[in-house]
């Protein structure tokens, strides 16, 4: 990888490697979210999907995730425009958007656990889906 891909490159154009090295761990998309089903509103939760190692931030299983929890979304540069419920640190959104990689971000930190150090992942907060009971019971005013 180039330094500084992300800043010279259009999403469309990374590499897979690229692509996959701007995700910063945080785990925030693996939670659930509930929808109201009249005005479409999203409500994200503290619970997070049963594959989702919730002190690394990532996925135990991330190549084979679909075949276990089929509903997992699978980010594209062509599917960003269509998921609205991305949180607005994730570097993906943020590219899309125009806006620069935070300073807290591994790619200019070099640090896989400076997003947990600026309190910005899930680490410490969360339930597994396995223990959470009714998810209504876990919805979170964060500011994901």
């Amino acid at each position: 990888m180039s330094a500084r891909f992300w800043e010279t490159k259009r999403l469309e154009d990374m590499s897979r490697e690229e692509w996959e090295s701007l995700c910063d761990g945080c785990g925030k998309c693996c939670l659930h979210k509930l929808e109201d089903e009249e005005t479409g509103e999203v409500f994200p939760t503290n619970v997070a999907c049963r594959l989702l190692d919730r002190r690394s931030g990532r996925c135990s299983d991330y190549r084979r995730r679909q075949a276990f929890v089929p509903e997992c979304v699978r980010l594209t540069p062509r599917s960003l425009a269509t998921i609205d419920w991305l949180p607005g640190t994730c570097a993906y959104r943020l590219l899309a958007d125009g806006a620069p990689l935070p300073d807290w971000h591994p790619l200019i930190t070099g640090d896989p656990e400076s997003v947990h150090r600026a309190g910005i992942s899930v680490r410490g907060w969360t339930v597994s889906e396995d223990d959470a009971g009714d998810l209504e019971h876990h919805i979170v005013e964060r500011d994901l």
